[in-house]
């Protein structure tokens, strides 16, 4: 990975151009790259509807096992509320000038089970920096039953992929709150990052300081208080995250995950082919650019091709950069994928799968 680097004798006019045209929109409308007073209603909102759930629950005065669901299930909506909503923005420094708010509101993403030091290196620097290419990207760096590159190796099982994928991201959360976060950062000391002096012996310790803190109010107190068997708590429980892990899959894989996207090798001295700007926008794709409803639910991450160019912009401007997105690639003839639905990425995303499942 260290030796990964993009070519950046090419499309260096195109990269140039359109920064300049984003900065001047920013400078002509006088506005900042950062959130506003809508992203702390936001959080607001997501935060209550994460945690009113789990602290009704935790009263002891709900009996209704269907009730109990429907709490669990509200929560895990919060829950990926705050994930690609939330945390998302903060992690990337975008939510907002502050890099001490930025930090605060990061840990969010601690609150609901998993850990914004290990996520920031997976995210923000693998994923983003090396989007869909093997060895670099850890987004599709898949567990041996599923294959999420052509450049993977193909097993057997794999053609039945598209049909059992659905169960492995309704689990992907629960994996994420359970040993994901302590696999990724021993991998990732080994990779060159947590090597200060101390830094990985700490961070393991952050890490399960707040994952007890999260199971002790998550699932903990709703077993002490209430008057249920243990086995109905855990199955609502379980329902919660996969309604969470559902739900953030789909919006992330069907962005890169589809036939249109390239997944580009390295050469043998780890040169990749295009410039990082136009290699963002050939692994890609925006779907439901219309609906504002289905972006302000999901923190805009269906302009992922404008918060992959711009990840410490906030994603309440990504609308308006879309236009200039869009029109700046048309000009230097440069891929532009979105999908009018997400309906219609969703079925694009099943074609890849089946396709990557094939001889």
């Amino acid at each position: 990975m260290k030796n990964l680097k993009f070519d950046k004798s090419g499309s260096a006019e195109f990269s140039k151009a359109l920064r300049i045209r984003v900065n001047a929109y920013f400078k002509g409308n006088n506005t900042s790259i950062y959130g506003d007073g809508s992203m702390v209603i936001k959080t607001i909102i997501m935060l209550s509807v994460f945690f009113v759930p789990l602290i009704t629950m935790s009263t002891g005065l709900i009996s209704s096992p269907a009730l109990i669901f429907a709490l669990y299930i509200t929560s895990g909506l919060g829950m990926a509320g705050v994930g690609m909503g939330v945390m998302h923005d903060a992690i990337h420094g975008s939510y907002s000038k502050s890099k001490r708010v930025n930090k605060f509101v990061g840990y969010t993403m601690n609150l609901i089970g998993a850990n914004a030091s290990v996520w920031r290196i997976q995210h923000n620097v693998l994923h983003h920096t090396y989007t869909n290419v093997d060895e670099g990207d850890d987004d599709i760096n898949a567990p041996f039953f599923l294959r999420f590159s052509p450049n993977a190796k193909r097993y057997w099982i794999h053609r039945f992929q598209y049909l059992y994928i659905w169960f492995f991201y309704g689990l992907s959360t629960v994996s994420w709150i359970t040993m994901k976060d302590f696999v990724r950062v021993k991998r990732y000391r080994d990779m060159g990052f947590f090597n200060k002096e101390g830094e990985f012996g700490r961070e393991l310790l952050k890490i399960t300081g707040w994952k007890l803190l999260y199971y002790s109010y998550a699932l903990v107190l709703p077993l002490i208080m209430i008057p249920l068997p243990a086995w109905i708590i855990l199955l609502a429980f379980f329902s919660m995250h996969f309604v969470t892990g559902i739900c953030i899959s789909l919006v992330f894989q069907t962005a890169h995950i589809i036939p249109d996207a390239v997944f580009p090798k390295a050469d043998q001295d780890g040169l990749i082919a295009n410039d990082w700007t136009v290699h963002q926008l050939a692994t890609t794709s925006n779907y439901a650019p219309k609906s504002k409803v289905f972006s302000w639910l999901i923190g805009g991450l269906n302009f992922q091709v404008e918060h992959h160019l711009f990840p410490n912009i906030c994603h309440i401007h990504y609308r308006e950069l879309s236009l200039i997105v869009s029109e700046t690639a048309r000009e230097y003839n440069v891929p532009y994928m979105v999908k009018r639905t997400f309906a219609s990425a969703l079925w694009d995303h099943i074609k890849m799968l089946r396709h990557l499942g094939k001889a």
